[in-house]
């Protein structure tokens, strides 16, 4: 660093006379920010994610998981505000409100209308169909990259691991998308709880199975690590 500081005000002199009191004033104040710089980037690196990640590595495997499941959690929890922010914007479009009064059904997928003792449509039918699994869709193409990118500190090849990470979420989606319109009927119709709660509490069922049944998924997809 010494070496690249000189070197920067030999080149600047070679413009200047030597006798330029000002001048080396500067050259002093931009050697010294250069080296104040240099110290707050490493001390930043001793403090940062990287340097955590080595020290739980150096501790043994069970406590490599254990900061893995923590970073997990964090991931789990941006996930889950992806999901819920859409599961609630999604609705506020006209045209998606009105397809909570068509009743879909296809495949495993059962999404009756919800209505209320009046008759007006509560929650349910295709529109809650496409609310609940864009939302869904959205959290978990988030959760892959930042888990392998952060929490796994993976090098595994995308072009590999994506494709069989959505093979296993459009599983997991098709069992959540029969789970949670059961959920969904069953807190509206049976409970008699507004559409709002009744939404957002089918989503939470679905999104904490979801996360006890990823970790051990992303952290056999993710068990190639980055190279020091």
């Amino acid at each position: 660093m010494t070496e690249k500081c000189s070197s920067y005000r030999s080149n600047k002199l070679l413009h200047f006379k030597p006798n330029d009191g000002k001048i080396k004033r500067q050259q002093l104040t931009i050697r010294v920010c250069g080296v104040a710089l240099i110290n707050q980037k490493e001390t930043v690196e001793k403090m940062g994610l990287k340097s955590i990640d080595s020290k739980a590595e150096s501790k043994g495997s069970g406590v490599q998981t254990l900061w893995q499941f923590v970073k997990f959690i964090f991931v789990s929890l941006f996930a889950c505000l992806v999901q819920f922010s859409l599961v609630n914007l999604i609705p506020l479009i006209p045209r998606i409100r009105e397809l909570y009064g068509t009743p879909f059904e296809w495949f495993v997928f059962s999404y009756p209308v919800t209505h209320s003792p009046e008759g007006a449509v509560v929650s349910g039918g295709l529109g809650y169909f496409i609310a609940f699994n864009t939302a869904n869709i959205a959290a978990q193409i988030a959760a892959f990259f930042i888990n392998r990118e952060k929490t796994f500190n993976s090098a595994s090849n995308i072009a590999i691991t994506l494709p069989i990470y959505i093979v296993f979420t459009v599983a997991l989606l098709c069992f959540s998308a029969w789970l949670s319109p059961t959920l969904n009927s069953l807190f509206a119709a049976n409970w008699g709880w507004s559409d709002a709660l009744s939404r957002n509490a089918a989503t939470a069922v679905c999104s904490a199975l979801q996360f006890f049944i990823y970790f051990p998924v992303d952290k056999l997809l993710f068990r190639k690590k980055k190279e020091a």
